[in-house]
């Protein structure tokens, strides 16, 4: 299928990627073509790709609200999680050898806690609710004297429950200056919710831009002014010495140029998607009543992100029914939905493992149009028909 020609399909699992803007291209066509200098180089066309970079620093600085100084550049929100929790450790010492996460993570951060179990630290994870919300009472009271990092994502990717990292940062804040660091994985929450990294005492965030219609390959760690940390990659001394690597101009331009297009969108985007979740909830219910909501109703709730469950049929058979109808959706997250297994994710909100093995997500962007959700309904519905005589009990 020539997906780049074919204007029918509906793209409905954008929190997996996103297409890139149209200027996003552009630019990154133009270094490619151009400016593909090392930004390390003395000379001049080094100088142009060293401009390049610094002016796209700025323009993610400006959308998370921060100081360009603070943003350091990486390949990705996988990178970026490791290295705040890697990053943290080292530095702290060993006398810190507690890390606390939520029970929902993303697999980026969860398998680094299982990692860090496996040679010898404390790990806690704090549960949720039933609509994958943590406790923030219950977070801070597992906060000890040798607590080097808590880590808890802003929005989590497959349910799209906001997490109250406000109240969380307040609350460590309490705590003084030997407090932990806090570490927020905002990839799926930047540009889409407002975050306010100083009020919330954010130490160190995460993001990435292939969830925000720049390109793959590149991320950003925000590290907050006076934290030490240690680098994960060594080398050149890229990055003010914490980031060894030459660096993906072509990305980082790109990067840039999406965090400006959100810049000018973001407020008419969420109301636009926080409309269409609505519409879209209502017609799945609609055409199937027995479809489980997971993750919350409205309160809390991210806005481009909808998670259903469809007792009795699996969720990888529903996508590829609807992938017949050129409807693309994920049943989880597309770093780890490729394993057939229920979502712990779905499992750590309280739901049966038949509701996890038939669960599907639903993401959207501003590209995303009233007909696209309309045709997604649709397509639903006839999937669901043509798959009903298969329907059975999955556990």
């Amino acid at each position: 299928m020539d997906l780049s020609i074919d204007s029918s399909l509906v793209y409905m699992d954008n929190s997996s990627t996103t297409r890139p803007f149209p200027e996003v291209n552009e630019a990154m066509n133009s270094v490619y073509a151009r400016q593909f200098g090392n930004p390390s180089s003395l000379h001049s066309m080094g100088y142009e790709a060293e401009k390049l970079v610094s002016k796209a620093r700025k323009s993610v600085a400006n959308l998370l609200g921060v100081g360009e100084d603070r943003i350091f550049f990486t390949s990705g929100g996988t990178e970026a999680n490791n290295w705040a929790i890697f990053g943290s450790l080292r530095s702290a010492g060993s006398k810190y050898n507690h890390v606390i996460a939520s029970a929902v993570e993303h697999p980026s951060v969860l398998a680094v806690m299982e990692y860090l179990k496996q040679i010898g630290y404390r790990v806690s994870l704090a549960p949720v609710d039933r609509e994958g919300r943590v406790d923030p009472a219950q977070v801070l009271s597992l906060v000890g004297e040798d607590t080097c990092v808590v880590s808890v994502m802003l929005v989590q990717n497959e349910v799209g429950t906001v997490q109250p990292c406000a109240e969380i940062g307040a609350g460590l804040a309490q705590l003084g200056p030997r407090r932990p660091r806090f570490h927020v994985d905002a990839v799926q929450g930047f540009a889409r919710i407002d975050i306010d990294v100083e009020r919330w005492g954010i130490d160190l965030l995460s993001i990435s831009s292939h969830k925000i219609h720049g390109p793959k390959g590149i991320g950003a760690l925000y590290i907050r002014k006076g934290v030490r940390m240690h680098p994960l990659i060594l080398g050149g001394g890229q990055e003010q010495g914490l980031r060894s690597g030459t660096e993906n101009v072509p990305g980082i331009a790109g990067f840039g140029v999406a965090c400006d297009i959100w810049a000018k969108i973001s407020g008419e985007a969420r109301r636009k998607m926080y409309g269409l979740r609505k519409r879209l909830m209502g017609g799945v219910r609609a055409v199937f009543p027995d479809a489980v909501l997971n993750g919350p109703e409205v309160e809390n709730a991210a806005p481009h992100i909808v998670n259903f469950s469809f007792p009795g049929f699996r969720g990888e058979t529903i996508l590829h029914a609807l992938e017949k109808r050129k409807v693309f959706v994920s049943t989880g997250s597309a770093c780890s939905s490729r394993k057939s297994k229920p979502s712990p994710v779905i499992l750590a909100l309280g739901k049966t493992e038949e509701e996890a093995l038939s669960a599907i997500r639903f993401s959207m962007s501003p590209y995303t149009a009233v007909e696209d959700v309309d045709n997604t309904v649709s397509a639903l519905e006839d999937a669901l028909k043509e798959l009903a005589p298969w329907r059975r009990k999955l556990t």
